[in-house]
């Protein structure tokens, strides 16, 4: 009877290879929510684009082009090595600012009043999507690699102001004030969770406050969106139009909603119903029930990516998943609470349900990025499960 000794790990196997892994619990929202958002689209702009390009499914064809684009870059993003994107930071920030300088130099498109878009052939792009997710790389590099310094107020706070207030200058130029409160908000969530002081974060919302003031009623539709927001229905031709008939589908959709396609408010009643109050669409056709389906699969979301943010063993990649989380709440936030009324008019797009290729882009390359950080985990869990435990005595004859 012989007696070897021999490790744990060759009486296991090596540890099987998984293959490319896509996490479920991100992926069946996002899908779903993508699915729901072609529909509606097509739903809430048949009629529009039937009386400005002869047919109704303008609209519909095109957010399905974007859909898939929008497939292929998660996919690339689940596979995109976050060594590289750490690496990429500054030459990420550097095409942000080439991109905004071209909309606000006069290379930009206008549509509505606002200058926000880069043109190519047939499509447009939104180049202040595109700065939210370098802001966040950028963000999540710097602080981590000044973990330990982020209280000091020349380290941790100046320099992310600086950057951040160098794109809302050229934002604000288009103007495109919702991006721009979206890019300080989620700024000063990650500057809060990564440890800058109270003090100093507080202090810059009292600075902000008389600017933003300033900048609110400096233009004159601003401040009328303003007035009308306390009262819409006194301003109910003007100012208030959008909020009352928002207000008007949802109260229409009752708790089962009007039937898909059965909207009203859609027929040349609601501004842009495919875009900026698709919600109010699906408030007033699937009804409460719907809008509960909705903020279900939201709320999958969200829960999934903080807990992927808290799981990150990099600090670079915690604070990436938490900064792209948070930019994605609050865009969800804003964008409903626009439709409520909870909040003044912004020109903001509800994520993967509104038509728009940017923004269906960008957030679905974010879902990506938050898949690869998950994955990471999973793989250091591996790793740490198959370390060899030991060497032990094995009997054979």
């Amino acid at each position: 009877m012989n007696l070897h000794k021999i490790p744990d790990s060759s009486l296991q196997g090596t540890p099987p290879d998984p293959g490319p892994k896509y996490d479920i619990q991100l992926l069946f929202p996002v899908l779903t929510l993508v699915g729901v958002g072609i529909i509606m689209v097509y739903s809430a702009s048949s009629a529009l684009a039937i009386k400005k390009f002869g047919t109704g499914y303008y609209f519909l064809k095109r957010q399905a082009i974007f859909a898939m684009i929008g497939l292929v870059a998660l996919v690339v993003c689940r596979h995109f090595p976050l060594k590289l994107l750490h690496a990429l930071t500054y030459p990420l920030l550097l095409i942000s600012f080439v991109l905004l300088a071209a909309v606000v130099s006069g290379a930009g498109y206008s549509v509505g009043g606002a200058t926000r878009w880069l043109r190519f052939g047939d499509f447009s792009f939104q180049p202040s999507e595109f700065t939210r997710f370098a802001l966040l790389v950028y963000l999540a590099y710097s602080m981590s690699k000044k973990q330990d310094r982020l209280h000091v107020f020349t380290i941790g706070f100046v320099p992310h102001v600086v950057v951040l207030g160098l794109f809302i200058l050229l934002i604000l130029l288009q103007p495109d004030f919702g991006s721009a409160v979206i890019l300080g908000a989620v700024t000063w969530i990650m500057m809060f969770v990564g440890g800058v002081r109270l003090t100093y974060l507080l202090s810059s919302l009292l600075v902000l406050t008389p600017v933003a003031y300033f900048f609110l009623v400096s233009a004159e539709y601003r401040l009328q969106r303003l007035i009308s927001f306390w009262d819409p229905w006194a301003y109910a031709t003007e100012g208030g139009y959008q909020i009352v008939h928002s207000l008007m589908a949802f109260g229409t959709g009752g708790f089962w909603g009007a039937g898909l396609g059965n909207g009203y408010q859609k027929l040349f009643y609601l501004p842009e119903p495919h875009t900026d109050f698709i919600f109010s669409v699906i408030g007033e056709e699937l009804g409460f029930f719907g809008v509960l389906v909705i903020l279900g699969l939201y709320s999958l979301i969200l829960i999934r990516g903080i807990r992927i943010a808290m799981g990150a063993q990099d600090p670079f990649a915690s604070f990436l998943a938490m900064g792209l989380t948070a930019a994605l709440g609050l865009q969800v936030c804003v964008n409903m609470g626009v439709a409520l009324a909870l909040l003044p008019t912004k020109g903001l797009t509800l994520p993967f349900l509104s038509y728009g290729g940017t923004s269906l882009l960008l957030n679905m390359a974010s879902i990506g990025v938050l898949m690869n950080i998950r994955e990471k985990q999973n793989a250091s869990a591996e790793n740490e499960e198959w370390k060899p435990k030991g060497r032990r005595q094995v009997t054979t004859r």
